[in-house]
Order: C-alpha cells, then structure tokens, then sequence
C-alpha cells in the first residue's frame, strides 16, 4: 500500500486531502507543519509527500529543500496560488518537486471535490517516480556544454540513408523540433534548452502538461536563462529560427500553413484527448505541414501515453526521435511507451539530449 504525508496548517484541508486519498487506497498520515513533517519523516517513510506551498513559519519550498537534502522523497506540492504565485510553483518544480496541483479558490471542501481525481492520480504516479536531487543551474549548463564541445560525445544513430548525417540542410532553416513532455518537466526542459546555441537553426515547440496559470511563467524563466528566445504561444505566430514556443496550459498548440509561412497556434483543448496541451495533436498537425525527414521529435518525462503514437508514426515516415531514459526519467511513462512502440531513433537521458540535437541539426557555419 503506497504511504502518503500530508502536509497542511489547515486542519479542514488536511482531513478532507486524508479522505480523498484513503478513500483511493492510500495510508495515509498527516502533519500540520513543515517543521512537524520534517520530524516524522524517516518514522513515517512515506513514499510521497503532499506539501502545502503557503504555510506559517517554515514555508512549503523551505520545507522542500530541506526533504531534498536530508531524505529525498516524491513531492506533490499543492498550491492555492494562481497566476501570481506560479513562480513559486516552478520554483518547487526546479527544486526537485514531482508535480504541482493546484487548487481551486472556492470553499475548501467543494474545491477538493473538483481535483480529486487529479490529485489521486498525480500522487500514485509521483509513488513510483525518482526525486532528483538539486543541482544549480550553473553546474548542469557547464556539464551540458562540455558534452557539447566533445568530453561524452553521443554518436549518432539515424535511420537516413548516411549515418549520422544531418536533417536535411540546416541553411534552409525550416525544419522543426518537437517537444512533448509532463511530469517533472520544467527542471528537464533546464537540462536541454539553454544548452542549445543561440543559432540553432530550427524553431523549437514545446507541449507541456501544465496548468493555464503556469506557462507564461515558465515561459519567460526559460527565456531568461536561454540562448534562444522563449515565449508562450498566446496567439498565432510564425515559426522562427532561434526561437522557442511553449504551448498555453490547458489548451493545444497546433502548427499550419498560410501561404508559404508556417505558424503556431494555440487551439482549445480537444475533449477526446486527456492531456493538454496534446504531443500527439502537435505531432499530428506537424505531418501536415512539414515533411518528416524535416521534423525532430523529443518525448521527455511524464506518465501515460501522450505522443508516444504521433512520435513513432513520425519515425515510422522517415523523420528522426529522441526518448528519455529510465536513468533520467521523473516518471518513464511517455518515453517507455514510444520505446515499446519502435518509434525511438535513439534513447538518452535529458542531459544528453540537446548533444544529439546539435549534432542531427548543426548550427551553420559564418561564411
């Protein structure tokens, strides 16, 4: 049976998260302090934490770091925060968080009742997912960076005719990488964005699981510690080299074709699809408007199936995928089933990844 701490000063919304989950088969105990659950930790050993992020005295992401720290466990952090809190929610993620759910702002009881089922399914995958310890950023863009420049080097697998020769003409500049990811991705998506070069020569589109109030957020994080320029596709736009486009939580991003101009489009959430925003619906309308053997698809960390069947019918028509290992993986869902599908060029753990980016893609060279 998969053991949860509940951490929360309420004791209203102690008892009623206590409810939800013991009534999904869960033991449970609970703590009304980060101090307190630091104290029962390792008597309770539980296999995941759900931590308030505003608490009195010692706050959700102090009490965070220090369960990385001392006794690394699966956190889910729970946040009533909205827009305005969400760079604290990222910040929990960065910090080795597995998931954040966030809860509606009306009555407690009633709230609940409306993400109960996706708290009990964020805290069972979260039970058999791997926290990562924190590493700065600095260290982990000077680790990237060497690979790059040639100390663990990934040679190249490729199913194009010549092994290891690029994507097509990278002079042209109208491929594109896809990017599909969902639990514990904004801490993977810091292992491989920044390490691109700033003249990468294809746009980069990311769908990741998240709610609405997040990815503008995130969006302008990454932008800030990145080469490339990083924006939230809010509107249509036109794919551009050295650009990356995060998808709007809670909806879909598609790419089409006006005339000769490719663009990228937030389109409403698709009810028949569970997740948003959709990497099978973004690897679905990429076929459409760009050749294959001119598309990268990356399929990162995350529970469930999502793109996993887009992604290995893009391998499957001549174009070129990358799946996350186990070693790096959060939760291995999304990458283990394009894997089990045949759809992988290769398989890497995240920080290796933008290695073999650069090398399908290189950077054209100054004349």
């Amino acid at each position: 049976m998969i053991k949860v701490l509940v951490v929360d000063d309420s004791a209203l919304m102690r008892r009623r998260i206590a409810e939800i989950l013991t009534d999904a088969g869960f033991n449970v105990t609970t703590a009304p302090s980060g101090a307190d659950a630091l104290e029962r930790l390792a008597a309770v050993d539980p296999d995941v934490v759900t931590l308030d992020v505003e608490m009195p005295g010692m706050d959700g992401l102090t009490c965070l770091r220090r369960i990385m720290i001392e006794h690394p466990k699966p956190v889910v952090m729970l946040s009533a925060l909205t827009a305005e809190g969400a760079g604290v929610t990222l910040e929990a993620l960065r910090l080795g968080a597995v998931e954040a759910v966030q809860k509606p702002n009306s009555g407690p009881v009633r709230s609940l009742a409306g993400i109960a089922g996706e708290l009990v399914d964020t805290v069972r995958a979260a039970a058999s997912s791997r926290p990562r310890r924190t590493l700065g950023l600095r260290e982990r863009l000077k680790q990237t960076r060497a690979r790059i420049a040639g100390e663990d080097f990934v040679e190249p697998f490729a199913p194009a005719p010549k092994a290891g020769s690029p994507v097509g003409d990278p002079a042209d500049g109208d491929g594109v990488v896809l990017v599909g990811v969902s639990t514990g991705g904004p801490r993977t998506l810091e292992d491989i964005l920044p390490a691109l070069p700033a003249a990468f020569p294809w746009p980069v589109v990311v769908a990741q699981h998240m709610p609405p109030a997040f990815t503008n957020t995130l969006a302008k994080r990454l932008d800030e510690i990145c080469a490339l320029h990083v924006t939230e596709v809010a509107m249509p736009m036109p794919l551009q080299p050295g650009t990356v486009y995060i998808a709007r939580g809670g909806a879909d991003v598609t790419l089409s074709k006006r005339g000769s101009q490719r663009l990228v489009m937030p389109m409403p959430a698709a009810p028949e699809l569970h997740w948003h925003p959709s990497v099978d619906r973004l690897v679905e309308s990429a076929l459409r408007v760009v050749p294959p053997e001119r598309l990268a698809g990356v399929l990162l960390t995350g529970m469930g199936s999502d793109g996993a069947a887009a992604m290995a019918d893009l391998a499957a028509r001549g174009g070129r995928t990358i799946a996350e290992s186990e070693e790096s993986c959060v939760v291995f869902g999304m990458p283990q089933e394009l894997i089990r599908r045949g759809g992988a060029t290769v398989t890497l753990p995240s920080e290796r990844i933008a290695d073999q980016l650069v090398r399908w893609i290189p950077v054209p060279r100054r004349r």
